[in-house]
């Protein structure tokens, strides 16, 4: 759906049913961005991921990767052995989908002081 399709009133299910929506939870979401900006240095195991990042819980990040891998950005690969292996990493559209994540990023660093005054107005 393209800005100029947007209908007003905007109806629930056109808002819960657009692409754009899905992906701006994923970006909001507290710890998707993390998890996909370490993998983007390589594969990781769970554990590697759950000490990589302080306050994520097991939970939450079983979670998350969970929701990652559903959303296409990341592989799960099993390695048969004792203990097995499991490790995590980006696919090819997670690594395009780190590209427009970046650039809003940047664009909130280079207007943090403006948003900051907007708030403080």
């Amino acid at each position: 759906m393209s800005p100029a399709t947007i209908t007003v009133p905007v109806m629930v299910a056109e808002h819960e049913n657009c692409p754009a929506t899905s992906v701006l939870r994923r970006v909001g979401d507290k710890w998707s961005v993390v998890i996909l900006s370490i993998l983007e240095r390589g594969a990781h195991g769970f554990n590697e991921l759950d000490r990589s990042v302080e306050g994520l819980s097991r939970r939450m990040l079983t979670r998350t990767l969970r929701a990652l891998e559903e959303d296409g950005l990341i592989s799960r690969t099993v390695h048969p052995r004792v203990p097995p292996r499991v490790d995590y990493a980006l696919t090819d559209l997670g690594r395009s989908f780190l590209g427009p994540v970046r650039a809003l990023g940047l664009w909130a660093v280079a207007h943090q002081s403006d948003l900051e005054a907007a708030h403080s107005r």
